[in-house]
């Protein structure tokens, strides 16, 4: 076995039990990808409010101030891809579409959470700052 964790049999690498993990600063990762979508403030906030249960597509849009339908869409289309969030669909008159977040969508909740409480804890400083900078450089 290798440093990196794989092997190699007759000249072909073979993964082994070892993790592999994403190197988000090499330029061809697709780690970076993860991190713009996780890092979205639409994603993230879709996140927060599926982890509390079940939701309606008109649900989200009520409760998510400032998002466009067509931006929702996009957002939770491409979370689906991203194994975050799933969609069901019943066969109603107008179809009735809930999502949910997945137990990887739920367990990145996790974090996104301790991300927007700093943020909500932190915002005088944050503002403070800005002011200060503001000041200074006369913008």
């Amino acid at each position: 076995m290798t440093q990196d964790g794989t092997s190699t049999i007759v000249g072909i690498p073979q993964v082994t039990s070892a993790v592999l993990r994403g190197d988000a600063y090499a330029a061809d990762c697709p780690t970076r990808r993860l991190l713009d979508r996780i890092g979205d403030k639409w994603s993230v906030l879709i996140l927060l409010l599926l982890g509390d249960g079940e939701l309606r597509f008109g649900q989200l849009r009520q409760r998510i101030g400032g998002i466009s339908q067509k931006m929702l869409s996009q957002t939770l289309r491409a979370l689906e891809r991203d194994g975050l969030v799933t969609r069901h669909a019943e066969a109603t008159v107008p179809v009735t579409v809930r999502y949910r977040a997945t137990p990887l969508g739920s367990d990145l909740r996790t974090a996104l959470r301790l991300m927007i409480d700093w943020a909500e804890t932190r915002m005088p400083e944050v503002q403070a700052a800005q002011r200060r900078y503001d000041a200074r450089v006369g913008g």
